[in-house]
């Protein structure tokens, strides 16, 4: 299996060549073109509660598996907003936790499942949940995209991260995270930033150059409405 991803970061499209009788698992409505493969569409890792689990946080309910045929083939998948695709080298025992709506496509092996945030999702104004990528059986890869380009940035112990919530794409298990402020009440209110998470510990979190909430407000105004009869 060999992945291509071309015209980062503005407006990625990833390609991954299979070899006969080898399966990549996407979102739906990802495909934007194929040749040599046979698609099949279920409710992934988990069955009915897994696809229920991974609607409740953010994902399709639905999952298609696209698998090479005798000749192997080739699917190019698109993300659903201009941005970036990068991928992670998911080994066992390890998880990464992805924000609704950025996961792309796995490996076969890799399981898609959801981790419940409890009330600092709530409170973040993000999903209550996470999308949880992991593997049981060997190494993985899992593709997501982002809104704009995406960052890797280093977190140690020594000092703590803060990253705006509408900027955050994924992060992995090594890390411990908090819901806070920056600044102090009016800041909140009046300074144009919104909560934030707050990391800590030996691991890597991924950020987007772009917010989407922040283009939606911005573009609200222009927006027709309905009046009143």
């Amino acid at each position: 299996m060999q992945a291509e991803t071309e015209f980062n970061p503005s407006f990625a499209l990833l390609t991954i060549s299979l070899m006969p009788g080898e399966s990549i698992k996407a979102e739906t409505g990802a495909m934007a073109a194929q040749q040599g493969v046979a698609m099949k569409t279920g409710v992934g890792s988990g069955g009915l509660f897994g696809g229920i689990r991974r609607m409740i946080g953010g994902e399709s309910f639905f999952m298609n598996t696209f698998t090479a045929e005798a000749g192997g083939g080739w699917v190019s998948l698109a993300p659903p907003s201009p941005g970036d695709v990068s991928s992670f080298a998911l080994e066992p025992g390890k998880n990464l936790f992805i924000q609704s709506a950025s996961f792309l496509a796995c490996t076969e092996n890799v399981e898609i499942d959801t981790k419940f945030q409890g009330f600092r999702g709530f409170f973040s104004g993000e999903s209550l949940f996470f999308i949880r990528a992991y593997t049981e059986r060997g190494a993985g890869t899992v593709y997501y995209n982002s809104f704009g380009a995406i960052k890797q940035i280093d977190v140690t112990p020594e000092q703590e991260l803060v990253v705006d919530t509408g900027h955050l794409v994924a992060f992995s298990d090594d890390v411990n995270y908090s819901i806070g402020k920056v600044g102090g009440i009016g800041s909140l209110i009046a300074g144009g930033e919104g909560l934030v998470m707050k990391f800590r510990g030996n691991g890597q979190v991924w950020i987007q150059t772009r917010n989407l909430a922040s283009l939606a407000d911005k573009l609200t105004p222009f927006l027709p409405t309905t009046k009143g009869k």
